[in-house]
């Protein structure tokens, strides 16, 4: 069975509450319209018996007996639905204003008070008390009031009702379901949107405006899920494109010494000098994988660094010492100043400060002093990396940690572009952050990280 919908179920249920409340103020007012017939009767026979009792009072016995029965008579003129029956001890009939009205009498067990019954299809409502006459004889005043009358007025009123009730609550079913139809338009375009999305339709927005709070809330929240899926899907196919350009170059070098190579018969020494060759290659493929692997292993957080305890000043002096000797070859100095401890995977620290190392000292100029400067806060330590050179232009500086992202995309270097994209993922699995700043013919990388242990973020 096809399940409703949700503009189906939010109807039916609006529609569900409406119907029950109106039938039940129908109730309500039936109920009282009700109440108010048995009020007007009881109020008619009361004021009928007030007038019986106060011409009782002056008749005198048998003699004024015909004169009272024309006054009574003359009381009930105009009222054609009201009869009045007198009846003495014995039960014998005193007065009879209509001969049929003592086939219409209460039941035999109706007491004192208003009674209601029915007898050949017609509905009565009657009052029984005892009257004095005014030389003490006592009477039985019947006063019967056929209210068929009102039971059909009464009748026509339910019926009209109840149908006034029905149309009204087919009306609000329709017109709440156009509410509801009207209502999550905004949801049928994000399932439209959602079917139509594509590779090539990730820059289709939901429009912001105009909407109630709670889809406004959703559109917000799709439209900020495209907005990551175009950029997830833009860095993809951009390191895509970029791991392609950066793979081309080694895979090339090889084929094309190999193809020399075996043009013609070499000597050993020939064939060595291309293995040598070809060995540097792959070593720079499998630094660029393992660079890859760290970097998507990273994004989804599945790099997991061990914690121990990590004297940076030890391990800057270390990484200088080892980065000493090409400094050296390239006329650049290394000086470590001040001094950090915290609880860190110690082998990452020490990659990411030897990818800010090598990086400051490959585009330091000859003479100049490359600084790598410590300091530890109340709840953070601070690991700064500067260089001497030509300010790198603040367009630049943003992108300076994506993937592959090189200043001058004509002269890439011995280098992937991964080193500083590792730094940041690096220090963002420690919980901590990365930023660059270049002025002053000064170029200072600098790593924040948290004493404390926090979640990447």
């Amino acid at each position: 069975m096809r399940p409703l919908s949700l503009t189906a179920r939010v109807s039916l249920l609006f529609a569900t509450a409406v119907a029950a409340v109106l039938f039940g103020v129908g109730w309500l007012i039936a109920s009282a319209v009700e109440r108010h017939f048995i009020e007007m009767d009881q109020h008619a026979l009361e004021g009928k018996l007030a007038l019986v009792r106060n011409l009782l009072a002056r008749a005198h016995g048998a003699r004024d007996r015909q004169a009272v029965g024309q006054a009574l008579r003359d009381a009930l003129v105009g009222h054609h639905e009201l009869t009045l029956v007198l009846l003495d001890a014995r039960g014998a009939p005193w007065y009879v204003s209509d001969p049929t009205a003592l086939h219409n009498r209460p039941p035999t067990a109706a007491g004192p008070g208003l009674t209601t019954w029915q007898r050949a299809g017609r509905g009565y409502r009657g009052l029984q008390a005892t009257v004095l006459t005014s030389d003490g004889q006592r009477l039985t005043a019947v006063l019967v009031l056929d209210i068929s009358h009102h039971q059909h007025f009464f009748a026509q009123f339910r019926r009209d009702l109840a149908i006034a009730m029905t149309l009204a609550v087919l009306l609000t079913a329709a017109l709440g379901w156009l509410a509801v139809h009207t209502g999550l338009r905004p949801l049928r375009q994000v399932t439209d949107l959602a079917a139509n999305l594509s590779a090539s339709r990730l820059d289709a927005r939901l429009p912001a405006t105009g909407l109630p709070p709670e889809i406004h809330r959703l559109a917000a929240a799709f439209n900020a899920m495209l907005e990551r899926l175009q950029d997830a899907f833009h860095r993809l196919s951009q390191f895509s494109a970029d791991l392609a350009h950066e793979l081309r170059t080694p895979v090339c070098n090889l084929m094309t010494q190999t193809q020399v190579a075996l043009s013609r018969p070499r000597e050993a020494r020939d064939y060595r000098e291309v293995l040598a060759s070809a060995l540097e290659e792959y070593d720079r493929l499998a630094r660029m994988i393992d660079d890859m692997l760290f970097l998507a292993k990273a994004d989804h957080q599945l790099v997991v660094p061990r914690r121990e305890a990590v004297d940076l000043g030890a391990e800057a002096r270390r990484l200088a010492e080892f980065y000493g000797v090409w400094a050296e070859e390239s006329g650049v100095t290394l000086a470590v100043s001040g001094q950090a401890h915290l609880q860190a995977d110690r082998l990452m620290l020490q990659r990411a400060l030897a990818n800010l190392l090598a990086n400051a000292i490959r585009h330091t100029p000859a003479g100049g002093e490359v600084r790598i400067e410590l300091s530890q806060g109340p709840t953070e330590v601070h690991i700064a990396v500067d260089n001497p050179g030509p300010n790198i232009p603040p367009e630049h500086l943003p992108r300076l940690f994506d993937r592959y992202y090189r200043i001058d995309p004509a002269d890439p270097g011995s280098h992937a572009g991964l080193g500083l994209a590792i730094v940041k993922s690096i220090a963002e699995t420690h919980g901590g952050r990365v930023c660059v700043t270049s002025q002053a013919q000064h170029t200072r990388f600098e790593i924040t990280l948290p004493l404390q242990h926090r979640a990447p973020r």
